[in-house]
C-alpha cells in the first residue's frame, strides 16, 4: 500500500487526507506544527490508516528526520507557497514523489530547478488554478489544428454574497493577497508579457449571472510557456461579482496595502467572514482553427460543496483536494510514467474526471449546471454535454 505524508493539517491538508484515507489504498500520514491540528483532522475522521504527527515542515532537518523515520512514496505539500522549496529539497532527498497546490510563479521556477535529473516526479500547482483549469484547457487546445486565442477563468465565491466587496473567504488569505499583488503572464499579439493584477477587467454572464472577470497572477500555470509559440493570446482571469474589482484597487492600489500586506491579510480576515456555502465557477474558451473553419469549443462548470467522508466541505475545498489527490493517484499508479518536473497539462482531463477521486468534479450537489466536455472522436470533432 502507497504511503503518502500531508502536510499542513488545515483546510485543503484536512480534506486530502480525508480522501486518501477514505479509498483505503493508501496509508496516509498527516503532519503539522501543531499536534493539536493534525490530532483534530486524524480524530475527525477515524480512518485506521490515517496518522497523525507533529512535524515543522519550515525546519529543514526536522523534516528530513521525519522522512527518515517514516519512508513515503509521495510527499504532498498544502502549505503556504513559500514553504515549499524546502519540502520539495526533503522530498528530493528522501526520493519521494513531490506535490503543491502553489499559484506562485517564483516558487515553481524553484521546484523545477530542484528536479532536474530526479527519477521521482516533481508536479506542482497541483489545485484549482493553476492545476485543473490548465488541464481543461488543454483538452480543448489539443482538439484545433491551429490557435488563436485560449482564456482560463475560474471564480470561488460565496453563494449568497452580501458585503460591500460581495466576497467571503473561501481560500488561503495569503495565496489570494499574493495571486492579485503580483505580476500575472499572458500572450498578447504572441508575445509573452506580464500583466499588471486587478487590470484587464471585462463581464461574463453563465447560467444567467454576471460576473466581472480581472487580471490575477498564477493561474496559467506553464501553459504560457508549452503553447506559447503557437497561440496568439492567452490569459487567466478570476471571475468576481461585479463591483469586487473596484474596491479591492482601493485598497491594495490606491491605499498602498499591497506594499503592506500584513497589514492588508489582518483586515480582511477581520472584516471578510468565511463560508461553507461557496461555488466553484470554471470557464474556458479555446478559438482556432479546425478542419479549415474558425471555431470556438467551451468547457463550463460548476461545482458546489460536497459531503464526503461524512463531512460537508466547501466547494473551493472539494476542487482543489480532489484534484490534487486524482493527480497523485495517476502518478503513483503510473508505473514510473511521470518523473522529473510534471506539467499540469502532462493529464488527460478524462483521465482526471473519471479518477475516483477526480470524479467530483462532476458532482454538482443536485444542481442544473451546463457543464460542456469536448472529446475527440475518429470522425472528427464531437461536443458531448453533461
Amino acid at each position: 500500500m502507497p504511503k503518502v505524508l500531508i502536510l499542513g493539517a488545515g483546510k485543503i491538508g484536512a480534506l486530502i487526507s480525508g480522501l486518501l484515507a477514505e479509498s483505503g489504498s493508501y496509508e496516509v500520514h498527516l503532519g503539522d506544527v501543531s499536534a493539536e491540528a493534525a490530532n483534530a483532522v486524524v480524530g475527525a475522521h477515524r480512518f485506521g490508516n490515517l496518522h497523525a504527527h507533529q512535524v515543522d515542515a519550515t525546519d529543514a532537518g526536522a523534516l528530513r528526520a521525519q522522512l527518515q523515520k517514516q519512508p513515503v512514496d509521495a510527499v504532498i505539500s498544502s502549505l503556504p507557497y513559500y514553504c515549499n522549496p524546502g519540502v520539495a529539497e526533503a522530498a528530493r532527498a528522501a526520493g519521494a514523489h513531490y506535490f503543491d497546490l502553489t499559484e506562485d510563479v517564483e516558487v515553481t521556477r524553484e521546484v523545477r530547478r530542484i528536479s532536474q535529473g530526479a527519477t521521482q516526479a516533481f508536479v506542482p500547482q497541483c489545485g484549482l488554478a493553476p492545476g485543473f483549469i490548465s488541464i481543461a484547457a488543454n483538452e480543448l487546445i489539443g482538439h484545433f489544428d491551429e490557435l488563436r486565442a485560449v482564456k482560463l477563468r475560474v471564480g470561488a465565491l460565496p453563494q449568497h454574497p452580501n458585503n460591500v466587496l460581495k466576497y467571503s473567504l473561501t481560500w488561503s488569505t495569503e495565496g489570494l493577497i499574493n495571486e492579485y499583488g503580483n505580476p500575472c503572464e499572458a500572450i498578447v499579439d504572441g508575445r509573452r508579457i506580464e500583466a499588471a493584477p486587478l487590470e484587464g477587467l471585462e463581464e461574463i454572464e453563465i447560467d444567467g449571472t454576471l460576473y466581472e472577470a480581472f487580471n490575477t497572477s498564477g493561474g496559467l500555470g506553464s501553459l504560457a510557456e508549452t503553447y506559447g509559440a503557437r497561440v496568439q493570446s492567452m490569459d487567466y482571469k478570476t471571475m468576481r461579482y461585479p463591483g469586487h474589482c473596484e474596491q479591492m484597487r482601493l485598497l491594495m492600489n490606491d491605499l498602498k496595502l499591497n506594499h503592506d500586506r500584513g497589514t492588508l491579510k489582518r483586515i480582511l480576515e477581520n472584516a471578510v467572514p468565511q463560508t461553507l456555502q461557496d461555488v466553484v465557477v470554471i470557464y474556458v474558451a479555446v478559438t482556432g482553427k479546425q478542419d479549415g473553419e474558425l471555431r470556438e469549443e467551451n468547457y463550463v462548470n460548476k461545482v458546489y460543496p460536497q459531503v464526503i467522508a461524512g463531512r460537508l466541505w466547501s466547494a473551493i475545498q472539494v476542487t482543489t483536494a480532489s484534484g490534487i489527490c486524482a493527480v497523485v493517484d495517476l502518478v503513483i499508479n503510473g508505473r514510473g510514467q511521470h518523473h522529473g518536473f510534471v506539467r499540469q497539462e502532462d493529464f488527460r482531463l478524462q483521465d482526471v474526471l473519471q479518477n475516483r477521486f477526480g470524479k467530483h468534479y462532476a458532482a454538482t450537489g443536485g444542481k442544473e449546471v451546463s457543464a460542456h466536455i469536448v472529446v475527440s472522436g475518429q470522425g472528427g470533432h464531437q461536443r458531448r454535454n453533461s
